[in-house]
């Protein structure tokens, strides 16, 4: 069965110093991998599949994670794929020809 929706971000905290951005990151990824989702994590951004409103909870607490490991603010990109009726494509299915 397809995933209702899927979304790829990317939190980039700022200003912090460059170590502390990876340490920053490091923690939403911990997090984003936590959530038993199916996760993919790219150089740029991670992608995560399931319900949409689950997916949406997610996003927020990833921003929540920036601030309180201290960045001042963030920006955050994320893309979504949703559809309702008949699922979106997984991850696997993007990307399985190309492994």
């Amino acid at each position: 069965m397809r995933p209702e929706a899927s979304i790829a971000i990317q939190t980039l905290p700022q200003f912090v110093s460059g170590d502390d951005v990876l340490r920053i990151v490091d923690k939403v990824i911990d997090y984003i991998k936590s959530t038993g989702l199916k996760t993919v994590v790219g150089p740029f951004e991670t992608v995560i599949e399931g319900e949409f409103d689950k997916l949406m909870d997610i996003a927020k607490e990833c921003q929540m994670i920036c601030i309180r490991e201290g960045a001042a603010s963030l920006l955050t990109y994320i893309k979504i794929a949703y559809n309702p009726n008949g699922g979106t494509w997984s991850i696997d299915e993007k990307t399985a020809k190309h492994i």
